[in-house]
């Protein structure tokens, strides 16, 4: 896969997919059982468990979450996938405003075709606003 631009595209419109299936593990799966993944410089997650309850809280947090693809943009080893997120902060805390952002993951590939790594990034500050105020 790594390098081929129609299996990157599927694999990421697979990975878009699960981000919209409310099935946090389904997300993990698409990691290496090793892998990580980073959000906003933080504390990786790693490994499988991890990367689901990462993924569960914004599950959670957002029981109608959307995720689409924006772009994918193959730079040699590294790609990087470009998303939006959507969804009302209804969860338990929640503050029922509407969330629309934009962010990226760098992924790096393990041999095993999967993610061994992710680094994420949005604008947090924007995320905040939006979780108080709602979305523009």
């Amino acid at each position: 896969m790594q390098g081929d631009p129609v299996q990157l595209w599927e694999f990421a419109a697979r990975y878009t997919a699960a981000w919209c299936s409310q099935d946090a593990a389904s997300v993990a799966a698409f990691f290496a059982i090793d892998g990580s993944l980073t959000i906003n410089g933080g504390i990786p997650s790693v490994g499988q468990e991890a990367i689901t309850a990462a993924a569960q809280s914004f599950m959670t947090a957002f029981p109608d979450l959307r995720v689409e693809m924006e772009d994918l943009v193959v730079n040699g080893e590294e790609v990087e996938y470009r998303w939006r997120l959507l969804g009302t902060h209804a969860g338990p805390g929640g503050t029922g405003n509407q969330v629309d952002i934009r962010g990226f993951e760098r992924w790096q590939f393990g041999a095993d075709g999967r993610i061994a790594s992710s680094q994420g990034r949005f604008d947090s500050a924007e995320y905040q606003k939006q979780l108080e105020h709602g979305a523009r």
